[in-house]
């Protein structure tokens, strides 16, 4: 879909294959320039994420670890080392609130339930952040518990209602429709918009 491949935090694993593997398949059967133009212009804050989607950006595998001189980037000057964080040095400035229509749903197990409310959060918050105003505010609804994970903070479960590998359950972020291409501690809601956690099989 306009050159993503699964999810941008699978495009990296995607990209890499692709290019290994390009001897083996027509070039036409997919958009190489249209799938990494989607990876330039994301914003990647996740280590896994960047650390899998790095390799198909320089062209380079894993495996040529072994040949690298690291003698010679020894002794480059600071001005010619990448810098480790573009975000190093700068001052957050405050930013004008959003509002965000957030709702709940579950329609699968027990006593089905769809909960909304307008959180209003600075511009530029993430979801996460957009979830847990809502939790303040209304605790008894929309409380919800999330487990740290090598690709972020993953919900584990909303209004007491939890995901299930035996039922194959989990809470699903949709945007006008359309499953999040991000996880919550990264995705961005912009103003007026409407999320949905919408409890889900798989």
């Amino acid at each position: 879909r306009n050159g993503m491949i699964g999810n941008i935090y699978s495009m990296g694993l995607a990209l890499q294959a692709l290019e290994a593997t390009r001897e083996f398949y027509a070039p036409r059967k997919w958009d190489c320039a249209q799938a990494f133009s989607v990876v330039y212009a994301h914003d990647y804050q996740q280590p896994m994420a960047i650390a899998q989607v790095l390799p198909a950006l320089v062209g380079r595998s894993y495996l040529d670890v072994a040949g690298l001189d690291c003698a010679a980037t020894k002794n480059m000057s600071p001005g010619q080392q990448l810098p480790l964080s573009p975000m190093l040095g700068t001052h957050s400035i405050p930013r004008a609130p959003i509002q965000v229509n957030y709702s709940i749903t579950n329609t699968l197990q027990g006593e089905h339930f769809h909960n909304s409310t307008l959180v209003t959060v600075p511009g530029g918050s993430t979801l996460l952040q957009v979830m847990e105003v809502a939790a303040e505010e209304h605790p008894q609804t929309f409380s919800f518990q999330t487990e740290q994970t090598s690709w972020g903070p993953y919900v584990t479960s909303i209004h007491g209602l939890a995901g299930s590998t035996e039922d194959r359950t989990y809470w699903q972020f949709l945007s006008a429709g359309n499953a999040l291409d991000e996880g919550v501690g990264t995705y961005k809601p912009h103003d007026g918009e409407h999320i949905q956690a919408v409890f889900s099989t798989y």
